[in-house]
């Protein structure tokens, strides 16, 4: 059963959502909308205790380096964040990223990829590679490497790794994906049986979403909506997903299109949870056990 607390939560998001639509956020221009986000979250994000972050530029990339006390040696997980391909930074999601490096004792990298709709399809994917392998040229191997993201993050951990194998070069260890949006053609049975439940998204407005980040090309492209792709050869994957969001169809097509390609899969749909619960932290019972489980996956991993 869902705690208590996650019922008010789940409450107050849904009428902060109602409040910034009364507000007309809708109607302001992208920058003002990502700064709002931005300053929002400065306020109410708190990073976990004796959480270090140091700044970087990769590929022409702005990124981050996240730790929190004692981490393995050469291993790292490459985050990247949700946000519709056209919003969120570091300052969104790092306090979830760093909860989840301090779970699983392992080193967050944090690139900003580019965003929709200034820059859309591929260049997210671009950027994602192009950190993937410079990870690779400081002298991680494949290996020591895990993808994690929420959101659209999961859809480009799964469409970058797509890119990677089909290119022949070294995979990551594993995935994790977080409410994954792969499926940007929303075509699931969750995007109508959901669509009272989720107190974040909309149709219209993940609709919206994929056509700035899909820009010229077609929806069901499989590096766009990698639900339509296939996943031989591909490294484990560990999916959460709620039942109160619209993109629960999502994260069930992705896990029983891999399992069907012989791909290792743990999937779970959490009772009671929306899309990217687990960013609520430490006040939500919730998110704190879908970031231990998620802790456990990657250090069960890195130690096979």
């Amino acid at each position: 059963m869902p705690s208590l607390r996650s019922y008010f939560i789940e409450k107050g998001i849904k009428w902060s959502v109602k409040r910034a639509f009364r507000k007309e956020v809708i109607d302001k221009g992208m920058d003002e909308k990502r700064q709002m986000l931005d300053s929002a979250a400065r306020r109410l994000g708190k990073l976990p205790e004796g959480c270090r972050v140091e700044k970087l530029e990769i590929e022409g990339l702005y990124a981050e380096w996240i730790s929190t006390g004692r981490a393995m040696d050469g291993k790292v997980i490459l985050y990247l964040h949700g946000g519709g391909y056209a919003f969120c930074s570091a300052n969104t999601h790092r306090p979830l990223a760093a909860r989840i490096g301090r779970a699983a004792g392992v080193r967050v990298l944090f690139p900003e990829y580019r965003l929709a709709p200034e820059h859309p399809f591929p260049a997210a994917i671009e950027d994602a590679i192009n950190v993937y392998r410079w990870l690779i040229r400081q002298g991680y191997h494949s290996k020591d490497i895990i993808f994690a993201g929420d959101s659209a993050g999961g859809g480009l951990s799964i469409a970058a790794t797509l890119v990677l194998r089909d290119q022949n070069e070294p995979l990551p260890a594993a995935i994790v994906c977080l409410s994954p949006w792969v499926d940007l053609t929303s075509s699931g049975e969750s995007y109508r049986k959901n669509k009272e439940k989720d107190p974040y998204l909309n149709l219209g407005g993940v609709r919206k979403a994929a056509s700035m980040y899909a820009g010229t090309e077609a929806l069901d492209h499989p590096l766009i909506s990698p639900v339509f792709a296939e996943y031989t050869g591909f490294p484990p994957l560990f999916i959460q997903a709620g039942n109160h969001e619209i993109l629960q169809s999502d994260a069930e097509k992705l896990a029983a299109q891999a399992r069907a390609a012989g791909v290792n899969v743990s999937f779970k749909v959490w009772d009671g949870m929306w899309h990217v619960w687990q960013i609520s932290g430490d006040v939500l019972p919730e998110a704190k056990r879908a970031i231990y489980e998620i802790g456990e996956f990657v250090k069960r991993t890195f130690r096979k």
